[in-house]
């Protein structure tokens, strides 16, 4: 390591292949520091996206007008594009960290698989012995890289990977909780616009996160994936209307999102094992 004004620290670099660019996901920086007492980082922004892996003492991190206090085993991740302060906090042991930055159109989406997103940029108790392990092999590769080679980047490609699946929870294995607030908020969306046809990627959108960790968070709260719980709404109102209005078979068809009529038949039969007709009787 060498010494600089804030910090010890020993800093990577990593030029990408076209084998990067074609895998969106490439590693574009790394490092290790032990801070000084003065350490102290930002204002700053970047272009690409961050990992820092807390290993020893207190850091605390500052963004949009937010902060929060992390330690050993906590992780943190600058985005892109945003504003960021950190410095260290007194403890027993000095700040110790490492780091991995990264770049591509992938790694947006997989970092909120991990629960990780500019409004929540930090993840606390994170770093689990796989992570660690894996976020120190991903470092230790990229500092024996002396020229890029195809094969360089497939091996990097397969730890950065194997980093980030370390990082997304299990959810198998997770114990069910109360709802999360934002999950009752999506809820609640979903019944008022479900006979829009709003898709899984509106509600996502509405959530603000990824859609692959919107799903996987729904499905493992609610017991069912966000497309058939859409699709619940729309059959029990379809059912509902078939049985206490007068309204045709086509009215209620497009009044719930169906662009026509066969689409619906078609949903309305798998969802309940008869045509609409038949729940309603002799009546269309």
């Amino acid at each position: 390591m060498q010494e600089y004004e804030y910090e010890y620290a020993e800093f990577i670099y990593y030029t990408p292949g076209y084998l990067d660019k074609e895998e969106q996901i490439w590693p574009v920086r790394a490092g290790r520091s032990i801070a000084k007492p003065n350490y102290r980082v930002g204002p700053k922004r970047i272009e690409c996206y961050s990992l820092h892996f807390v290993h020893e003492g207190m850091v605390r991190l500052e963004f949009d007008d937010k902060r929060v206090d992390l330690q050993k085993n906590d992780l943190f991740c600058l985005f892109p594009g945003r504003t960021y302060y950190y410095h260290m906090l007194p403890a027993d042991t000095s700040l110790q960290m490492s780091w991995l930055a990264v770049d591509g159109n992938r790694v947006k989406p997989l970092l909120e698989l991990a629960g990780l997103c500019p409004d929540t940029p930090f993840g606390k108790q994170m770093i689990s012995s796989q992570v660690k392990e894996s976020s120190e092999r991903v470092i230790d590769a990229l500092a024996g890289v002396e020229r890029w080679k195809p094969a360089v980047s497939l091996e990097l490609h397969g730890l950065i990977y194997g980093l980030l699946a370390g990082m997304v929870p299990d959810m198998a294995s997770a114990q069910p909780t109360e709802l999360a607030g934002w999950i009752h908020e999506c809820l609640d969306y979903m019944e008022l616009h479900a006979t829009e046809g709003i898709s899984v990627q509106q509600v996502a959108e509405f959530a603000g996160v990824h859609r692959s960790y919107f799903s996987n968070m729904f499905t493992h709260q609610v017991g069912m994936s966000p497309l058939k719980y859409l699709q619940r709404i729309r059959m029990e109102k379809a059912k509902r209307l078939l049985q206490e209005t007068d309204a045709t078979i086509t009215e209620i068809a497009l009044s719930l999102g169906y662009p026509n009529l066969y689409s619906f038949t078609r949903a309305f039969k798998i969802y309940y094992k008869v045509p609409p007709i038949t729940m309603r009787g002799a009546r269309c």
